[in-house]
Protein backbone atom coordinates (compact mmCIF):
# COMPACT_ATOMS: atom_id res chain seq x y z
CA UNK A 1 0.00 0.00 0.00
CA UNK A 2 0.94 3.28 -0.80
CA UNK A 3 -0.19 4.68 2.31
CA UNK A 4 0.60 2.70 4.86
CA UNK A 5 -2.27 2.06 7.54
CA UNK A 6 -0.73 2.64 11.27
CA UNK A 7 -2.17 -0.22 13.97
CA UNK A 8 -3.22 0.55 16.97
CA UNK A 9 -0.91 -1.27 19.35
CA UNK A 10 -3.62 -2.16 21.29
CA UNK A 11 -4.78 -4.30 18.91
CA UNK A 12 -1.54 -6.01 18.49
CA UNK A 13 -0.93 -9.06 19.89
CA UNK A 14 2.20 -8.73 22.57
CA UNK A 15 4.02 -12.11 21.68
CA UNK A 16 3.66 -11.98 17.43
CA UNK A 17 2.65 -8.20 17.22
CA UNK A 18 0.59 -9.19 14.30
CA UNK A 19 -2.92 -8.29 14.45
CA UNK A 20 -5.43 -9.86 16.98
CA UNK A 21 -8.32 -12.00 15.54
CA UNK A 22 -9.40 -13.34 18.46
CA UNK A 23 -8.52 -11.25 21.48
CA UNK A 24 -8.87 -13.25 25.16
CA UNK A 25 -7.21 -12.56 28.43
CA UNK A 26 -5.01 -14.38 31.04
CA UNK A 27 -5.87 -14.26 34.76
CA UNK A 28 -2.90 -11.52 34.72
CA UNK A 29 -5.47 -9.02 32.59
CA UNK A 30 -3.10 -9.09 29.79
CA UNK A 31 -4.86 -9.69 26.39
CA UNK A 32 -3.00 -11.70 23.60
CA UNK A 33 -4.41 -13.48 20.29
CA UNK A 34 -5.73 -16.95 21.08
CA UNK A 35 -3.87 -18.79 18.47
CA UNK A 36 -0.48 -17.13 19.84
CA UNK A 37 -0.73 -17.83 23.63
CA UNK A 38 -2.48 -21.24 23.21
CA UNK A 39 1.31 -21.88 21.07
CA UNK A 40 2.97 -20.14 24.07
CA UNK A 41 0.53 -22.25 26.63
CA UNK A 42 0.36 -25.36 25.28
CA UNK A 43 2.66 -26.23 23.04
CA UNK A 44 5.86 -24.95 24.07
CA UNK A 45 4.50 -25.70 27.54
CA UNK A 46 5.00 -22.74 28.96
CA UNK A 47 3.49 -21.47 32.42
CA UNK A 48 4.22 -17.83 32.83
CA UNK A 49 2.78 -14.86 31.62
CA UNK A 50 5.02 -13.63 28.67
CA UNK A 51 4.33 -10.16 29.42
CA UNK A 52 4.14 -10.11 33.45
CA UNK A 53 5.97 -12.93 33.88
CA UNK A 54 3.60 -14.25 36.73
CA UNK A 55 3.21 -18.00 37.40
CA UNK A 56 -0.01 -18.85 35.63
CA UNK A 57 -2.40 -21.45 37.95
CA UNK A 58 -2.82 -24.97 36.83
CA UNK A 59 -6.18 -24.27 35.34
CA UNK A 60 -5.19 -21.69 32.72
CA UNK A 61 -8.89 -19.47 31.69
CA UNK A 62 -8.50 -18.05 27.96
CA UNK A 63 -11.74 -15.18 28.74
CA UNK A 64 -12.96 -13.81 25.23
CA UNK A 65 -12.30 -10.60 24.78
CA UNK A 66 -15.30 -8.96 23.34
CA UNK A 67 -15.19 -5.34 23.58
CA UNK A 68 -11.98 -5.56 22.06
CA UNK A 69 -12.65 -7.60 19.27
CA UNK A 70 -15.81 -5.33 18.07
CA UNK A 71 -13.45 -2.59 18.16
CA UNK A 72 -10.41 -4.28 16.03
CA UNK A 73 -13.97 -5.23 13.47
CA UNK A 74 -14.64 -1.99 13.37
CA UNK A 75 -10.99 -0.88 12.40
CA UNK A 76 -10.96 -3.60 9.87
CA UNK A 77 -14.32 -2.39 8.03
CA UNK A 78 -13.55 1.55 8.07
CA UNK A 79 -9.94 0.45 6.34
CA UNK A 80 -11.46 -1.77 4.03
CA UNK A 81 -10.50 0.63 1.13
CA UNK A 82 -6.85 -0.05 1.57
CA UNK A 83 -7.68 -3.62 1.14
CA UNK A 84 -8.33 -4.83 4.90
CA UNK A 85 -10.48 -7.53 5.25
CA UNK A 86 -13.16 -7.75 7.89
CA UNK A 87 -12.23 -11.17 9.79
CA UNK A 88 -15.88 -13.43 11.24
CA UNK A 89 -16.42 -12.99 14.73
CA UNK A 90 -14.60 -16.32 15.90
CA UNK A 91 -16.65 -19.47 17.12
CA UNK A 92 -16.89 -19.98 20.95
CA UNK A 93 -14.72 -23.17 21.87
CA UNK A 94 -16.75 -26.21 22.90
CA UNK A 95 -18.18 -26.86 26.02
CA UNK A 96 -17.72 -30.06 28.58
CA UNK A 97 -21.33 -30.64 28.10
CA UNK A 98 -21.61 -30.24 24.46
CA UNK A 99 -18.62 -32.78 24.17
CA UNK A 100 -20.61 -35.20 26.97
CA UNK A 101 -23.87 -34.93 24.69
CA UNK A 102 -21.90 -36.26 21.61
CA UNK A 103 -19.93 -39.08 23.65
CA UNK A 104 -23.32 -40.20 25.02
CA UNK A 105 -25.04 -40.01 21.76
CA UNK A 106 -21.89 -41.38 20.42
CA UNK A 107 -23.11 -44.72 22.49
CA UNK A 108 -25.71 -45.23 20.40
CA UNK A 109 -25.37 -47.71 17.03
CA UNK A 110 -27.51 -45.63 14.92
CA UNK A 111 -26.32 -42.16 15.93
CA UNK A 112 -22.02 -43.74 16.58
CA UNK A 113 -20.43 -42.17 12.95
CA UNK A 114 -22.29 -38.60 13.14
CA UNK A 115 -21.34 -38.22 16.92
CA UNK A 116 -17.55 -38.78 15.43
CA UNK A 117 -17.74 -36.80 12.92
CA UNK A 118 -19.08 -34.06 14.84
CA UNK A 119 -16.15 -35.16 17.32
CA UNK A 120 -13.66 -34.65 14.74
CA UNK A 121 -14.57 -31.20 13.66
CA UNK A 122 -14.23 -30.07 16.96
CA UNK A 123 -10.86 -31.38 17.05
CA UNK A 124 -9.95 -29.38 13.95
CA UNK A 125 -11.70 -26.35 15.14
CA UNK A 126 -8.94 -25.16 17.64
CA UNK A 127 -6.53 -26.29 20.40
CA UNK A 128 -9.12 -25.11 23.16
CA UNK A 129 -11.11 -27.85 21.52
CA UNK A 130 -8.92 -30.07 21.39
CA UNK A 131 -7.45 -29.80 25.65
CA UNK A 132 -11.70 -30.08 26.46
CA UNK A 133 -12.00 -33.03 24.56
CA UNK A 134 -9.33 -34.64 26.42
CA UNK A 135 -10.65 -33.26 29.75
CA UNK A 136 -14.00 -34.97 29.19
CA UNK A 137 -12.88 -38.15 28.45
CA UNK A 138 -12.61 -38.81 24.78
CA UNK A 139 -9.19 -40.50 24.87
CA UNK A 140 -10.41 -43.42 26.68
CA UNK A 141 -14.00 -43.86 24.54
CA UNK A 142 -12.36 -43.03 21.25
CA UNK A 143 -9.10 -46.10 22.54
CA UNK A 144 -12.30 -48.12 23.56
CA UNK A 145 -13.77 -48.01 20.06
CA UNK A 146 -10.58 -48.29 18.10
CA UNK A 147 -9.86 -51.72 19.78
CA UNK A 148 -13.55 -52.86 19.69
CA UNK A 149 -14.00 -52.23 16.33
CA UNK A 150 -11.25 -52.86 14.06
CA UNK A 151 -12.74 -56.43 13.02
CA UNK A 152 -16.23 -55.19 12.87
CA UNK A 153 -16.48 -51.60 11.88
CA UNK A 154 -13.75 -50.27 10.85
CA UNK A 155 -15.26 -47.08 9.45
CA UNK A 156 -15.74 -46.25 12.95
CA UNK A 157 -12.24 -47.79 14.28
CA UNK A 158 -10.71 -45.14 11.43
CA UNK A 159 -12.79 -42.21 12.63
CA UNK A 160 -11.41 -43.25 16.02
CA UNK A 161 -7.66 -43.18 14.90
CA UNK A 162 -8.05 -40.05 13.16
CA UNK A 163 -9.53 -38.03 15.93
CA UNK A 164 -6.96 -39.59 18.31
CA UNK A 165 -4.16 -38.20 16.45
CA UNK A 166 -5.72 -34.82 15.43
CA UNK A 167 -6.27 -34.27 19.08
CA UNK A 168 -2.28 -34.06 20.14
CA UNK A 169 -2.86 -35.81 23.39
CA UNK A 170 -1.03 -35.10 25.96
CA UNK A 171 1.70 -37.66 26.93
CA UNK A 172 0.11 -39.13 29.71
CA UNK A 173 -2.84 -39.75 27.42
CA UNK A 174 -1.04 -41.28 25.25
CA UNK A 175 0.97 -43.69 27.80
CA UNK A 176 -2.84 -44.68 29.17
CA UNK A 177 -3.81 -45.77 25.42
CA UNK A 178 -0.62 -47.83 25.05
CA UNK A 179 -1.30 -49.33 29.14
CA UNK A 180 -5.31 -50.55 27.69
CA UNK A 181 -5.06 -53.94 26.27
CA UNK A 182 -5.03 -54.79 22.71
CA UNK A 183 -5.24 -51.06 20.92
CA UNK A 184 -2.05 -51.81 19.51
CA UNK A 185 -2.83 -54.74 17.81
CA UNK A 186 -5.75 -52.84 16.91
CA UNK A 187 -3.60 -50.68 15.33
CA UNK A 188 -2.00 -53.28 13.10
CA UNK A 189 -5.22 -54.34 12.01
CA UNK A 190 -5.83 -50.81 11.06
CA UNK A 191 -2.40 -50.85 8.91
CA UNK A 192 -3.12 -53.87 7.21
CA UNK A 193 -6.68 -53.19 6.06
CA UNK A 194 -7.74 -49.56 6.54
CA UNK A 195 -7.91 -46.87 3.39
CA UNK A 196 -4.54 -44.88 2.59
CA UNK A 197 -6.00 -41.75 5.32
CA UNK A 198 -6.47 -43.98 8.48
CA UNK A 199 -3.61 -46.02 7.92
CA UNK A 200 -1.38 -42.75 8.22
CA UNK A 201 -3.05 -41.86 11.12
CA UNK A 202 -2.56 -44.96 12.65
CA UNK A 203 1.62 -44.80 11.78
CA UNK A 204 1.55 -41.29 12.93
CA UNK A 205 -0.34 -42.16 16.24
CA UNK A 206 2.01 -45.24 16.97
CA UNK A 207 4.86 -42.53 16.76
CA UNK A 208 3.13 -40.43 19.19
CA UNK A 209 2.69 -43.11 21.42
CA UNK A 210 6.53 -44.99 21.20
CA UNK A 211 8.06 -41.69 21.60
CA UNK A 212 6.98 -42.21 25.61
CA UNK A 213 6.40 -45.86 26.09
CA UNK A 214 8.65 -47.29 28.21
CA UNK A 215 11.18 -49.56 27.48
CA UNK A 216 9.54 -52.81 28.42
CA UNK A 217 6.39 -52.04 26.24
CA UNK A 218 8.99 -51.08 23.29
CA UNK A 219 10.65 -54.31 23.73
CA UNK A 220 7.89 -56.76 23.56
CA UNK A 221 6.87 -56.29 19.72
CA UNK A 222 5.80 -58.45 17.80
CA UNK A 223 7.25 -59.05 14.00
CA UNK A 224 4.06 -58.65 12.62
CA UNK A 225 4.20 -54.65 13.85
CA UNK A 226 7.59 -54.14 12.07
CA UNK A 227 6.28 -56.14 9.01
CA UNK A 228 3.09 -53.50 8.40
CA UNK A 229 5.81 -50.08 9.24
CA UNK A 230 7.77 -51.77 6.83
CA UNK A 231 4.74 -52.26 4.10
CA UNK A 232 4.02 -48.89 5.01
CA UNK A 233 7.24 -47.35 3.75
CA UNK A 234 6.77 -49.88 0.83
CA UNK A 235 3.34 -48.55 -0.87
CA UNK A 236 4.59 -44.43 0.14
CA UNK A 237 1.04 -43.57 0.98
CA UNK A 238 2.20 -39.80 1.55
CA UNK A 239 5.00 -38.31 2.83
CA UNK A 240 4.27 -37.75 6.71
CA UNK A 241 2.96 -41.67 6.69
CA UNK A 242 6.89 -42.33 5.82
CA UNK A 243 8.57 -39.94 7.88
CA UNK A 244 6.11 -41.89 10.88
CA UNK A 245 7.39 -45.35 9.64
CA UNK A 246 10.89 -44.05 9.55
CA UNK A 247 10.76 -42.82 13.19
CA UNK A 248 9.10 -45.96 13.95
CA UNK A 249 12.14 -48.01 13.05
CA UNK A 250 14.79 -45.47 14.60
CA UNK A 251 13.11 -45.26 17.89
CA UNK A 252 12.47 -48.67 18.30
CA UNK A 253 14.77 -51.00 16.66
CA UNK A 254 17.84 -50.23 19.13
CA UNK A 255 15.59 -52.08 21.60
CA UNK A 256 15.83 -55.39 22.57
CA UNK A 257 15.54 -58.31 19.47
CA UNK A 258 13.80 -55.41 17.63
CA UNK A 259 16.28 -54.86 14.90
CA UNK A 260 16.01 -58.21 14.12
CA UNK A 261 12.60 -58.59 13.75
CA UNK A 262 12.39 -55.50 11.51
CA UNK A 263 15.54 -57.17 9.25
CA UNK A 264 13.33 -59.93 9.02
CA UNK A 265 10.64 -58.23 7.90
CA UNK A 266 12.13 -56.91 5.12
CA UNK A 267 13.19 -53.58 6.71
CA UNK A 268 16.51 -53.06 4.75
CA UNK A 269 16.14 -53.84 1.42
CA UNK A 270 13.01 -51.41 1.74
CA UNK A 271 15.24 -48.68 3.10
CA UNK A 272 18.23 -48.95 0.20
CA UNK A 273 15.02 -48.98 -2.18
CA UNK A 274 13.75 -45.87 -0.95
CA UNK A 275 17.72 -44.60 -0.81
CA UNK A 276 17.86 -45.32 -4.37
CA UNK A 277 15.85 -42.49 -5.42
CA UNK A 278 17.20 -39.74 -6.76
CA UNK A 279 14.76 -37.22 -5.41
CA UNK A 280 14.63 -38.26 -1.82
CA UNK A 281 14.31 -35.39 0.68
CA UNK A 282 17.46 -34.68 2.64
CA UNK A 283 15.49 -35.10 5.66
CA UNK A 284 13.92 -38.30 4.50
CA UNK A 285 17.27 -39.54 3.31
CA UNK A 286 19.09 -38.88 6.85
CA UNK A 287 16.18 -41.04 8.75
CA UNK A 288 16.32 -43.86 6.06
CA UNK A 289 20.50 -43.65 6.83
CA UNK A 290 20.07 -43.55 10.68
CA UNK A 291 17.44 -46.64 10.58
CA UNK A 292 19.80 -48.52 8.33
CA UNK A 293 22.47 -47.99 10.69
CA UNK A 294 20.16 -49.23 13.73
CA UNK A 295 19.15 -52.56 11.71
CA UNK A 296 22.76 -52.96 11.22
CA UNK A 297 24.06 -53.87 14.24
CA UNK A 298 22.69 -57.06 13.67
CA UNK A 299 23.93 -59.95 11.61
CA UNK A 300 20.55 -60.47 10.28
CA UNK A 301 20.83 -56.81 8.54
CA UNK A 302 24.23 -56.99 7.65
CA UNK A 303 23.14 -59.92 5.88
CA UNK A 304 20.07 -58.09 4.13
CA UNK A 305 22.12 -54.98 3.26
CA UNK A 306 25.00 -57.13 1.89
CA UNK A 307 22.15 -59.56 -0.37
CA UNK A 308 20.83 -56.58 -1.99
CA UNK A 309 22.79 -55.48 -5.13
CA UNK A 310 22.79 -52.22 -4.52
CA UNK A 311 23.31 -52.29 -1.06
CA UNK A 312 26.80 -51.27 -0.72
CA UNK A 313 27.13 -48.98 -3.14
CA UNK A 314 23.70 -46.84 -2.32
CA UNK A 315 25.39 -46.17 1.20
CA UNK A 316 29.04 -45.15 -0.67
CA UNK A 317 27.39 -42.75 -2.78
CA UNK A 318 25.36 -40.78 0.10
CA UNK A 319 28.74 -39.75 1.49
CA UNK A 320 29.28 -36.15 1.49
CA UNK A 321 26.22 -36.09 -1.19
CA UNK A 322 23.53 -34.87 1.25
CA UNK A 323 24.66 -33.45 4.77
CA UNK A 324 27.29 -34.18 7.81
CA UNK A 325 24.18 -36.07 9.60
CA UNK A 326 24.15 -38.19 6.82
CA UNK A 327 27.71 -38.84 5.79
CA UNK A 328 28.22 -39.91 9.46
CA UNK A 329 25.53 -42.67 9.42
CA UNK A 330 26.72 -43.77 5.83
CA UNK A 331 30.51 -44.12 7.30
CA UNK A 332 28.98 -45.61 10.66
CA UNK A 333 26.90 -48.46 8.38
CA UNK A 334 30.52 -49.35 6.66
CA UNK A 335 32.16 -49.49 9.76
CA UNK A 336 29.62 -52.13 11.07
CA UNK A 337 29.94 -54.18 7.70
CA UNK A 338 33.48 -54.02 7.73
CA UNK A 339 34.11 -54.92 11.35
CA UNK A 340 31.68 -57.99 11.69
CA UNK A 341 30.87 -59.25 8.02
CA UNK A 342 33.47 -58.92 5.57
CA UNK A 343 35.14 -61.96 3.66
CA UNK A 344 36.82 -61.27 0.33
CA UNK A 345 34.03 -60.84 -1.84
CA UNK A 346 32.43 -57.83 -0.09
CA UNK A 347 36.00 -56.08 0.39
CA UNK A 348 36.09 -56.77 -3.44
CA UNK A 349 32.56 -54.70 -3.83
CA UNK A 350 33.66 -52.12 -1.77
CA UNK A 351 36.49 -51.53 -3.77
CA UNK A 352 34.76 -51.91 -7.17
CA UNK A 353 31.43 -49.95 -6.06
CA UNK A 354 33.74 -46.92 -4.79
CA UNK A 355 33.55 -47.48 -0.71
CA UNK A 356 37.10 -47.12 -0.33
CA UNK A 357 37.95 -44.03 -2.65
CA UNK A 358 35.10 -42.23 -0.56
CA UNK A 359 36.39 -43.22 2.34
CA UNK A 360 39.73 -41.69 1.33
CA UNK A 361 37.65 -38.83 0.65
CA UNK A 362 36.13 -38.52 3.90
CA UNK A 363 39.83 -37.90 5.02
CA UNK A 364 40.26 -34.94 3.04
CA UNK A 365 37.17 -32.72 3.57
CA UNK A 366 35.39 -31.20 6.77
CA UNK A 367 32.93 -34.04 7.81
CA UNK A 368 33.98 -33.91 11.99
CA UNK A 369 36.81 -35.81 13.66
CA UNK A 370 34.51 -38.88 14.56
CA UNK A 371 33.44 -39.34 11.18
CA UNK A 372 36.91 -38.97 9.91
CA UNK A 373 38.55 -41.56 12.56
CA UNK A 374 35.87 -44.12 11.69
CA UNK A 375 37.04 -44.10 7.72
CA UNK A 376 40.56 -43.89 8.83
CA UNK A 377 39.91 -47.13 10.76
CA UNK A 378 37.93 -48.89 8.21
CA UNK A 379 40.45 -48.28 5.77
CA UNK A 380 43.41 -49.35 8.22
CA UNK A 381 41.74 -52.35 9.50
CA UNK A 382 41.18 -53.47 5.02
CA UNK A 383 44.85 -52.00 3.96
CA UNK A 384 46.43 -54.97 3.33
CA UNK A 385 43.45 -56.39 1.08
CA UNK A 386 42.70 -53.15 -0.79
CA UNK A 387 46.24 -51.83 -1.21
CA UNK A 388 47.59 -55.20 -2.71
CA UNK A 389 44.27 -55.85 -5.11
CA UNK A 390 44.67 -54.93 -8.64
CA UNK A 391 41.93 -53.37 -8.59
CA UNK A 392 42.89 -50.29 -6.33
CA UNK A 393 43.62 -46.79 -8.31
CA UNK A 394 46.76 -45.17 -8.08
CA UNK A 395 45.70 -41.98 -7.24
CA UNK A 396 44.14 -43.19 -3.84
CA UNK A 397 47.68 -44.15 -2.73
CA UNK A 398 48.74 -40.93 -1.48
CA UNK A 399 45.53 -40.32 0.37
CA UNK A 400 45.17 -43.97 1.71
CA UNK A 401 46.27 -43.67 5.49
CA UNK A 402 49.16 -45.48 6.64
Amino acid sequence: MEDEIEVPPYFLCPISLEIMKDPVALSTGITFDRHSIEKWLFSAKNTTCPVTKQLLPDTIDLTPNHTLRRLIQAWCTLHATHGIERFPTPKPPATISQILKLLDDAKSPHLQLTSLRKLRLLASESDANKRSLEAAGVVDFLASLLKNNTTTHLDIASDAVTILHNLHVSDSALKNILLKDDVVDSLIVLLQRGSYESRAYAALLLQSMYEVAEPAQIMGLRKEFFVEIVQLLRDHISQKASKAALRLLMELCPWGRNRIKAADAGAVVVLIELLLHSALEKRVCEMALVALDQLCGCAEGRAELLRHGAGLAVVSKKILRVSHAGTERAVRVLSSVSKHSTNRSVLAEMLQVGVVAKLCLVLQVDCGNKTKDRAREILKLHARAWKSSPCFPDNLLSSYPS
